[in-house]
């Protein structure tokens, strides 16, 4: 598999990412900044509730159907944050661009996987107003120093047929299909399964 392009860390990262000034990405619990508009890093409690309005907004606006009790699980994010890492992309003014739920291992109750030496990623959205900007790769791509840095050997995730944007993400980070692992859910939509060998 081709190496990723540079991480976060690096001079030479994402050379035409639309943010100007400074990217900042949480790594051993530490903020690292790159040159400051843009941060990722753990949510905090007083961001859950912007947070979950973001989450439910991204998913209803491509959503096929109303997101009926669905949307009362996207927005707990409070729940999520207690058996999985929930991150966060803030610009300068700590307005919340997006977010990610960083699932660690098979033992979190987050967890839609089963293999064990992988982590896994859920709920990715992005702010309408964002949106196409770098903000869902920056998240993705701390996902993917995490599951490193915690010594994962691959990191997994499923997603729906209609989230084409973030398979087009997925993919240029390296991502394959496993088709083997897909699973038709509630006997209404299929889930499917990508993963990405670290």
């Amino acid at each position: 598999m081709p190496a990723l392009p540079a991480l976060p860390g690096s001079r030479s990262a994402w050379p035409s990412s639309p943010w100007p000034g400074r990217f900042a990405v949480e790594h051993h619990g530490a903020s690292h900044y790159l040159a400051g508009l843009m941060e990722v890093r753990v949510a905090r409690p007083e961001e859950y509730e912007e947070l979950g309005a973001v989450v439910a907004a991204a998913y209803a606006a491509i959503y096929p159907t109303d997101l009926g009790s669905y949307e009362t699980e996207l927005r707990a994010v409070g729940e999520r944050a207690k058996g999985a890492d929930v991150l966060v992309a803030v610009d300068g003014e700590g307005a919340v661009l997006g977010g990610v739920t960083y699932v660690p291992g098979p033992d979190s109750p987050w967890a839609d996987f089963r293999e064990a030496d992988a982590a896994g990623i859920r709920m990715l959205a992005v702010a309408a107003g964002a949106q196409g900007k770098g903000v869902g790769e920056a998240l993705v791509r701390t996902c993917l120093e995490r599951a490193r840095a915690a010594g994962r050997r691959k990191v997994v995730l499923r997603s729906t047929d209609w989230m084409t944007t973030a398979h087009r993400l997925y993919q240029r980070l390296g991502f394959e299909r496993v088709p083997a692992e897909d699973r038709f859910y509630d006997e209404r939509y299929w889930l499917r399964y990508f993963r990405l060998a670290l």
